[in-house]
């Protein structure tokens, strides 16, 4: 019998709370993995006392996931090499921005044979164009990197509501070992081979959602909210098959819960939406409306509309992608968000 998987869930936050539980409870019945779980817990005070002093003693992310109960053995670690060290299998559910930050601390202090799956839901631009989260995971740290994307909006899927998700695997038996980890009654997972595409659904849905967001603050109907959605859909089909270094990109991996389910759930639910849609109807910055909001959690939308327009602007092909241009311009440059409708008009799908 091989020797059991240590987990750790690198990220404490609303999604990171509610998958360290999933996690914890498989851990804690299936011998493949170590029962007990480390989760990295970027320290902070609630109520003058430490976070992870709560959650290690009265099992609840009171900050970020409150009202659920995390199993008694995710254990919280504020030291991120204390929490890494001993894993074999790394979990990353952080916002996007500070991944390079956590990696380079992580550097040379994992085990060799470790691998992880990123939950990160971004793209990173730099000096050499599109970088996956993935990429720059298993880059920094010389692993390999899985994905997991979906219709999984953290509350729900802490209260065991139905629901799928996806993970992006090339290597057959990681793909195997992380649906034991991760599945549940409620929380079902399907593997597939694409993971570059599923993770760039993951990372591109955020900037749709945010320009259903603009739609509702402006009071469209559906009916708009599904153009935006079908529109968006097609931007993401065909920034998947320009940027995907594999270049085969199956339509059949978008119809997976890291497709169009997640557009779906993250356009009608999700903080990208309702903070689009506030500063929409308010005209506040968006910074502002972060900070008031979202209780501490990171905007992703328009950080990824940011990257990807800087990657798309050097391909010369902004006109091929009128809904993502025009969330960056609203969002960075001052575009009157009433414009934000005209794209849908005068959308080349339309031609």
């Amino acid at each position: 019998m091989t020797t059991p998987k240590k987990v750790c869930v690198v990220g404490s936050g609303n999604w990171g709370s509610a998958i360290a539980r999933i996690v914890g409870l498989n851990a804690g019945r299936n011998k493949k993995f170590e029962p007990s779980v480390n989760m990295w817990v970027f320290e902070e005070l609630v109520n003058g006392r430490k976070l992870t002093e709560i959650l290690n003693t009265e099992h609840e992310n009171v900050k970020y996931l409150p009202g659920h109960k995390l199993p008694d053995n995710v254990v919280a670690i504020a030291d991120l090499v204390e929490a890494v060290s001993a894993a074999d299998i790394l979990l990353f559910v952080i916002p996007h921005q500070f991944i390079h930050k956590v990696c380079d601390i992580m550097q040379g202090k994992i085990k060799p044979n470790a691998f992880g799956m990123s939950l990160i839901k971004g793209v990173d631009e730099g000096p050499g164009g599109l970088k996956l989260i993935s990429e720059v995971i298993g880059e920094k740290l010389g692993i390999s990197v899985s994905v997991l994307m979906g219709a999984n909006i953290a509350n729900e899927v802490a209260e065991d509501k139905f629901c799928e998700t996806t993970i992006g695997c090339r290597d057959k038996d990681h793909g195997a070992l992380l649906k034991e980890l991760m599945q549940t009654d409620h929380f079902r997972v399907t593997v597939v081979e694409e993971a570059e595409v599923v993770e760039i659904c993951g990372a591109l849905k955020n900037i749709v959602a945010v320009g259903a967001g603009f739609c509702d603050g402006l009071c469209y109907g559906d009916n708009t909210k599904a153009a935006v959605i079908r529109l968006g859909l097609m931007e993401m089909i065909a920034f998947a098959r320009l940027f995907c270094s594999t270049h085969s990109v199956s339509p059949a991996t978008f119809l997976e819960s890291c497709g169009i389910a997640d557009l779906i759930t993250t356009c009608y639910g999700g903080r990208n939406r309702r903070v689009a849609e506030a500063f929409a109807r308010t005209g506040r910055s968006l910074k502002e409306l972060e900070e008031e909001m979202l209780n501490g959690q990171k905007l992703q939308g328009p950080a990824t509309a940011a990257e990807v327009h800087i990657l798309l602007k050097d391909k010369d092909v902004l006109a091929k992608f009128p809904m993502f241009t025009a969330v960056y311009e609203i969002c960075f440059q001052g575009r009157p968000v009433a414009d934000f409708i005209s794209c849908l008009q005068n959308h080349p799908a339309h031609q």
